[in-house]
């Protein structure tokens, strides 16, 4: 078997986000030319192409794998059925949507958009949405654990809503992280959060409030490098628990991937340079394989830069297992 491999017929632009069924090792990926690509990483094969004009930014999938999710510059929040083949348009926001998730606790869809606004959609009602807020400014990213979603937004904000109860947050959070939030991942067993910023830097974070918890909170340096006494600090993008060990995966603009145990406060792992930026990265049910989108990401404008194209990672224990 092989270590690493490349799915065949990547996007031809960048690769905005990458997510893993939940039941299967189906992959649905979203690309800035328009596409939202499912594949079927065992067999290295892409089953179906939807093609919905505008740059999609993010996509989720139904509980039972059959349906998808996606959204992007349009405002448009489109519904895939897999099997049939065909999209319709299940709601929209007034500006770009940049994320979608799917929360299981509810089964309804969750999408946020660069208009400050969180929307929850039931795609089995006769009118979908089924409840929306304003948040403090743009939804750069979001994560569900249970019936709770987090979101990073403009100014470093991290406001955590219960989604039975959407009228008003059950916290509202200043990040200390003192630069621009990038995105933001929920721990596998719901206790907290980690967020990466610009800066180059992760803050591990809870959700008791207790004093006693709160100090377990902590930042560090990542994602950094020293060149004749220069250090270049790079944007994380991307964040990924694994399913199991509870461990994370970090990427970002220098092209690095990085496994840590959060809770040890140190790195598990660290793989070889990729050719360009991480743009996003997912485990799949079993923790087994990571799907990694090496994709530029525009922190250095308009420039040549390498293909756009996923990784799949077939995961060893040595690669994500907590180190004693």
């Amino acid at each position: 078997m092989q270590a690493q491999f490349e799915l065949s017929q990547p996007p031809a632009d960048g690769i905005s986000s990458v997510n893993f069924a939940n039941g299967n090792d189906t992959l649905l990926a979203t690309s800035w030319d328009g596409s939202a690509r499912l594949y079927d990483v065992n067999r290295n094969a892409m089953l179906i192409k939807f093609d919905q004009k505008k740059p999609m930014l993010d996509g989720a999938f139904s509980l039972d794998d059959t349906k998808g999710f996606a959204g992007g510059l349009d405002g448009k929040l489109y519904m895939m059925d897999f099997k049939g083949g065909k999209e319709s348009q299940l709601g929209s926001h007034s500006k770009t949507i940049k994320c979608v998730e799917y929360c299981e606790s509810t089964g309804q869809i969750i999408s946020g958009g660069w208009d400050a606004q969180l929307k929850l959609w039931d795609p089995r009602a006769q009118d979908p949405l089924a409840g929306s807020c304003e948040l403090k400014g743009s939804i750069y990213s979001m994560s569900v654990s249970a019936s709770r979603v987090v979101v990073a937004t403009k100014g470093r904000h991290v406001q955590i809503y219960d989604i039975r109860k959407m009228s008003e947050p059950e916290q509202d959070r200043l990040s200390s992280l003192q630069h621009q939030l990038r995105v933001v991942s929920c721990f596998p067993d719901g206790t907290g959060y980690a967020v990466g910023s610009c800066e180059g830097r992760i803050a591990i974070e809870y959700f008791d409030p207790s004093e006693e918890i709160q100090k377990k909170k902590y930042a560090f340096k990542c994602h950094r490098k020293n060149n004749n006494g220069v250090q270049t600090l790079y944007p994380v993008n991307a964040l990924a628990f694994h399913p199991k060990y509870g461990t994370f995966a970090s990427g970002g603009c220098d092209g690095m991937v990085s496994v840590w145990d959060g809770f040890a406060k140190k790195r598990v792992y660290k793989y070889p340079a990729f050719e360009t930026s991480i743009s996003s990265l997912a485990y799949n049910r079993t923790g087994t394989m990571l799907a990694i989108a090496q994709s530029y990401t525009f922190e250095q404008g308009e420039i040549e830069h390498p293909r756009d194209t996923i990784f799949i990672r077939n995961v060893s224990d040595a690669e994500c297992k907590n180190k004693p």
